[in-house]
């Protein structure tokens, strides 16, 4: 089953997110509250089990927090960033002196291990999506100025033409992409073709530190990346946490539900996350279209053991809509659980994770078998 080697490929290599991690009536985008800090914080190796440590900072274009319990928790905080930063360097495609930067200007090349792992989970992911999933849409995106939001303005949006979209659209195809594992090397078959991991590097990140933190030792900790919660293990006090699930409106502090989570990731996708200013298009672009999704989905989030799985796969369960998007689920239902946000504000919410959900007041949840 296709599944399974994907799977396989994710394991070897080792979270656009739209939520929140919070307690009911938490302010949006602030992470759940921890226990207060522990005075021993200060003294790491004699720290209490709940003992709490943890960083702000800025990397991947957005502001990450990581916290992290225990005698372990300073130096895992510390260890988790640099390794952030690390990947940050590595895999933008914002900085001339990337790897990624590197095998666009040169239609290819020699990856590192992180390259390889990210390249192996993206290309297995194109495969069992049908292409809903394709790290080769970078030119399409780069057209629609995805890339140089900053410079654009509702008075200039800067809308590509269909013939503009066709020429570019034609680059569009990771089936073109050759990677040889043995010696490490990606070739690209189309010149002109450049790839992105952006739809799925933050829920890379996360489940590496997710690991290195469990390697050395540590039992609680919780990732927001932007927005892409992971979470390892339950709260120090073994309660589950509870990550809630944006209202699809950025100027808006809403939540449509909260989900109780240990030992998972929480990512979501949405329409409403970067947009051309002045219009309603998105960032989700369909690439068999090239163009902004429009399928009646507001946002898609996926809850997996899996981050970098949650993170893919919440981009391409929305690019397949509702119908394509449930029957995937039921053929991989194992791997994952899902909550559909509808543009009609109705949840769907997969039984794997009903019990773990509790809509928001006004919302009703319809259970998917």
């Amino acid at each position: 089953m296709k599944m399974k080697k994907f799977t396989a490929c994710l394991t070897a290599g080792v979270l656009s997110a739209a939520l929140l991690a919070g307690c009911s009536g938490t302010p949006a985008g602030k992470a759940e509250s921890a226990p207060d800090k522990n005075p021993a914080q200060s003294h790491s190796e004699t720290a209490t089990e709940d003992a709490r440590f943890d960083d702000t900072f800025l990397a991947m274009d957005t502001v990450m927090t990581v916290s992290a319990f225990g005698p372990k928790g300073q130096a895992g905080v510390k260890a988790a960033r640099e390794k952030i930063e690390a990947l940050d360097a590595l895999l933008s495609t914002g900085s001339e002196t990337s790897e990624v930067s590197r095998l666009n200007a040169e239609g290819g090349g020699s990856l590192s291990e992180d390259t390889l792992a990210l390249a192996k989970a993206s290309l297995a992911l194109y495969e069992d999506t049908d292409g809903a999933f394709d790290i080769s849409i970078y030119p399409v995106m780069k057209l629609w100025g995805f890339d140089r939001l900053d410079d654009l303005s509702a008075d200039n949006p800067d809308i590509p033409t269909k013939e503009e979209l066709a020429e570019t659209l034609a680059l569009v195809d990771a089936g073109e992409l050759s990677l040889d594992t043995e010696n490490s090397v990606l070739t690209y078959g189309l010149p002109g073709m450049a790839v992105d991991f952006g739809g799925i590097t933050k829920g890379y990140a996360s489940d590496t530190v997710i690991h290195m933190l469990r390697d050395m030792g540590i039992r609680h900790a919780l990732l927001n990346l932007g927005g892409n919660v992971q979470a390892l293990g339950a709260k120090p006090d073994g309660s589950k946490w509870r990550v809630g699930i944006r209202y699809p409106d950025l100027q808006s502090s809403d939540i449509v539900g909260i989900v109780s989570v240990e030992n998972k990731a929480v990512i979501t996708s949405g329409d409403y996350e970067r947009t051309i200013p002045g219009t309603d298009y998105h960032h989700i672009i369909d690439p068999a279209t090239g163009w902004p999704v429009e399928n009646g989905l507001r946002s898609v989030t996926i809850v997996s053991e899996d981050g970098t799985l949650a993170d893919g796969l919440s981009t391409s369960l929305f690019v397949m809509g509702m119908e394509k998007a449930e029957e995937y689920w039921r053929s991989h239902r194992e791997a994952f659980d899902v909550i559909f946000l509808t543009e009609d504000l109705k949840l769907h919410v997969t039984e794997g994770i009903a019990e773990d959900f509790k809509p928001a007041d006004g919302y009703k949840m319809d259970i998917i078998s």
